[in-house]
């Protein structure tokens, strides 16, 4: 049996393993040349086209099918199959985990950026608001209720009040230049 100097092993790996990937150095130059293109294909369709994480994954597919000949029969070989799970599964881990870290940063931001709602001032607006609106006449209101309290698209309001998409663009853009019109004070900087 051959030995291998502690330098050329991997940390927590047996003297077998080792000869088993130093004798199958040539194995996964084959295995990268017929798997490498397809599996980087496929990676990179998961990731929307991020061609280095893609190229990542795809390596270490690779490397994890390499360290799991030791385990296997003397003449297994991964199938596309195999190292398509394989990287699959590698990508799926890892957005999970991206996500879990993006919620967790976005819960923090939010408690940072916390403001306290001072009830007086929202009835102050919400007066405000009402007064302004009740002062268009009813199409412009029913258009902007449908657009901006209700969040509908130009197409989904057309269709809810039976007008034309280009109508509700038209009435859209003078309500909300009426109301700047007659409070300039309310209207956004640059507006």
């Amino acid at each position: 049996m051959r030995t291998s100097t502690p330098s050329s092993s991997v940390a927590g790996s047996t003297p077998e393993a080792d000869e088993a990937r130093s004798s199958g150095d040539g194995s996964i130059r084959k295995l990268y040349e017929e798997h490498h293109g397809p599996l980087l294909r496929y990676v990179s369709g998961l990731l929307r086209g991020d061609r280095q994480r893609a190229e990542d994954f795809a390596q270490e597919t690779l490397v994890r099918a390499w360290l799991s000949t030791a385990d296997q029969p003397p003449s297994w070989s991964p199938s596309r199959a195999w190292l398509i799970r394989v990287a699959h599964n590698l990508v799926i881990d890892w957005s999970r985990s991206e996500r879990a870290h993006a919620e967790i940063q976005h819960e923090h931001t939010l408690e940072k950026h916390a403001e306290l709602v001072d009830p007086m001032s929202e009835a102050v607006q919400r007066r405000f608001l009402v007064h302004a609106l009740s002062r268009l006449s009813h199409p412009h209101r029913e258009v902007l209720f449908y657009v901006y309290v209700l969040g509908c698209t130009g197409s989904d309001a057309a269709s809810a009040l039976g007008i034309p998409p280009g109508t509700v663009k038209s009435r859209t853009h003078h309500a909300i230049r009426e109301l700047r019109r007659r409070h300039p004070q309310h209207a956004p900087a640059g507006a």
